[in-house]
């Protein structure tokens, strides 16, 4: 997985030198835990009042996109909760490919 297939871009907000790192390395350590193929993940941070917007996009193989968004006062913090979300329903679809996944018992008439 290659830093190219991160994103971390914001509209009219100043991210800093530390805050696309950290996202990147957050993004390849989620990525690792569940499938560990990236395809693609972006990252966006916009201002709204006084809060900031955060919404993360995941591609793993060809599963599809998986979303979220969360808004804090803090990016860091819109950024922990957006990826969480994420987190989830990475958690939640590698649980449903499962192969050993129980089955109900068979029954017989």
């Amino acid at each position: 997985m290659s830093e190219e297939n991160i994103t971390v871009g914001s509209a009219n907000v100043s991210l800093g030198s530390n805050f696309p790192d950290l996202a990147r390395r957050q993004i390849r350590e989620v990525a690792d835990k569940y499938f560990g193929d990236l395809t693609t993940a972006s990252v966006h941070v916009s201002k709204e009042g006084t809060a900031f917007r955060c919404s993360v996009n995941i591609r793993m193989g060809a599963l599809r996109v998986m979303s979220a968004e969360a808004q804090a006062r803090e990016v860091p913090l819109a950024f922990r909760e957006a990826l969480g979300k994420v987190e989830k329903q990475l958690r939640r679809t590698k649980r449903e490919l499962r192969e050993d996944k129980p089955r109900p018992p068979e029954t017989t008439l």
